[in-house]
């Protein structure tokens, strides 16, 4: 294997020509109002609904300390070191976090229209970085959407059933509502929060030899119910995720306008009260607010006018939902200090909670579902497509690009990418998922701002519906942007993320390189 081999590339003249010649091609049915709808639907989620409150009031440092805890556990989920909260001043978080990923959509628009094909950066990487590295970054985007939906997933079983309980008082048992590290930290609590036990019908955790035993029932279903509806059709997919996107931004709104009233500026100061380290550190943890902007790009080869739609899409519901996140910000951390949001994964929830209305909960539980359940629905479109363009270039075995003979789906990625959502959703934990998706989807992001300023080189004269402005400035701005945030993370994160992509790259050499299309084609 030569240097060459690997890094060889393919035009985006002959990727968009191959997709159109393609038996596998895609039907052409989304809007740009459709890319808005599912741009909003990846975006506004867990992200907003769960992680504002430790964002803005810090994590203690923390030690595992259940019955699982090994050495290998605690490498694997990581070591909670402590980390200072932004306080108020998360708003001003929201939009650093925005800013790098508006440089980046930048940079995603106009590869989006220039190369109108499945695959969003692996597309994007093999046009202008070459094989290996688009084999990586495709490799890397299963820790964006699919670990992402892991964490999506768990956190839309916490609110499902708060949700539950409140307007039916139907409980669950304990090891059916999460997974076991989370089992166990809850019955710790327990000692401490009597509050806690009465969430759950029961608290008993079965044990069978020696192990404990407790799964998230409520995650598994719902990527169980999404995946079937995605094999079913795009269009089909885009009406339940419109439906559910107005829910929730019409729930964001109302608690925006509701919460206003019961603000005490008096919370507000300090405003940053940890300074810029604080700042920094709740934006590399709300970033994960943002990632699913990009999921809009998996779409363009069914997009009816992706050259004008794509940038709209993605430039549009960037713009919609940091407004969107900054009102949120400020709200919450008026109606209750920012310390109270210490460890709470509902924090939305909780501000509302203090304001004395009941119905209020209810209606903002029922918005939070809505916004998990269009992030998982779109994080699940993206993922299968992603796998369908690699199996067309021949890095992945064919069964992956298969279309279903009613539906014209990618179905057998879309079951897969299910099926492993599914069960990891019931026994990994919120934390372990999230970090993943956050490092996997910067890494790409800085993949795309280079691939704008590779392409700018080598393919001067390939028409561009939209340019990215101010290049370089623009991809570079991003690239640095995104890396910074990179260096906000745990170490322990670099560590899984550089095994991971170790495990990509000895993927590639035993397969994708062997089996490689580009590479069949150059050598006839």
């Amino acid at each position: 294997m030569s240097l060459a081999q690997v890094f060889r590339t393919k035009p985006p003249g002959q990727l968009v020509s191959e997709a159109e010649a393609s038996a596998h091609q895609l039907k052409k049915t989304l809007s740009a109002l459709d890319l808005i709808a599912f741009g909003v639907g990846a975006t506004i989620g867990s992200g907003i609904f769960a992680l504002t409150g430790t964002a803005a009031a810090g994590q203690a440092a923390l030690a595992h300390q259940d019955i699982m805890s090994t050495p290998i556990i605690n490498f694997l989920l990581g070591s909670p070191l402590g980390r200072e909260g932004a306080g108020p001043a998360i708003v001003i978080s929201f939009m650093l976090a925005a800013l790098a990923c508006g440089f980046a959509a930048l940079c995603y628009a106009e590869l989006a229209a220039m190369i109108p094909v499945s695959g969003s950066a692996y597309t994007f990487a093999y046009a202008s970085l070459g094989e290996l590295i688009a084999w990586i970054i495709g490799w890397d985007l299963i820790l964006e959407y699919a670990v992402g939906n892991i964490a999506v997933a768990v956190s839309w079983s916490d609110y499902f059933q708060n949700c539950l309980t409140g307007m039916t008082g139907l409980k669950l048992p304990l090891w059916l509502a999460c997974d076991p590290h989370t089992a166990m930290v809850r019955v710790e609590a327990m000692k401490t929060d009597a509050t806690v036990a009465s969430l759950y019908s029961s608290i008993d955790l079965p044990n069978i030899g020696g192990q404990t035993l407790s799964m998230n029932i409520p995650a598994f279903m719902i990527v169980a119910l999404i995946t079937f509806v995605l094999v079913v059709g795009v269009q089909e997919s885009a009406i339940v995720n419109t439906i559910a996107v107005i829910i929730k931004v019409g729930v964001v709104l109302f608690f925006v306008f509701f919460g206003m009233g019961y603000i005490h500026p008096e919370n507000w100061h300090p405003f940053a009260p940890t300074g810029f380290a604080g700042i920094m550190g709740g934006a590399a943890i709300v970033f994960f607010s943002f990632i699913g902007f990009d999921a809009v790009s998996s779409t363009a080869e069914e997009t009816k006018n992706p050259q004008k739609d794509m940038p709209t899409g993605m430039l549009g519901s960037l713009a919609i939902c940091t407004v969107l996140y900054a009102a949120v910000s400020l709200v919450l951390t008026g109606i209750l200090p920012y310390q109270k949001y210490a460890n709470d994964a509902a924090p939305v929830a909780t501000a509302i909670a203090a304001t004395g209305q009941p119905w209020a909960h209810i209606i903002v539980s029922i918005g939070a579902l809505a916004g998990m359940t269009s992030v998982l629905l779109v994080f699940q479109l993206g993922q299968p497509r992603i796998f369908m363009a690699m199996s067309r270039d021949g890095l992945l075995p064919k069964m992956f690009s298969i279309l279903h003979p009613k539906y014209k789906t990618p179905f057998v990625p879309t079951v897969l990418t299910g099926l492993f959502v599914g069960f990891a959703a019931l026994f990994i934990d919120i934390g372990f998922a999230a970090e993943l998706t956050n490092i996997g989807t910067l890494a790409a992001f800085i993949i795309v701002c280079g691939g704008v300023l590779i392409l700018r080189k080598t393919d001067p004269n390939h028409v561009r519906p939209f340019k990215c402005p101010l290049v370089p400035l623009v991809p570079w701005l991003g690239i640095f942007s995104c890396f910074f945030l990179m260096l906000s993370l745990p170490i322990n994160t670099w560590v899984r993320f550089v095994v991971w992509m170790a495990m990509g790259a000895l993927l590639y050499w035993y397969y994708g390189f062997r089996h490689s299309k580009l590479s069949a084609s150059k050598s006839a």
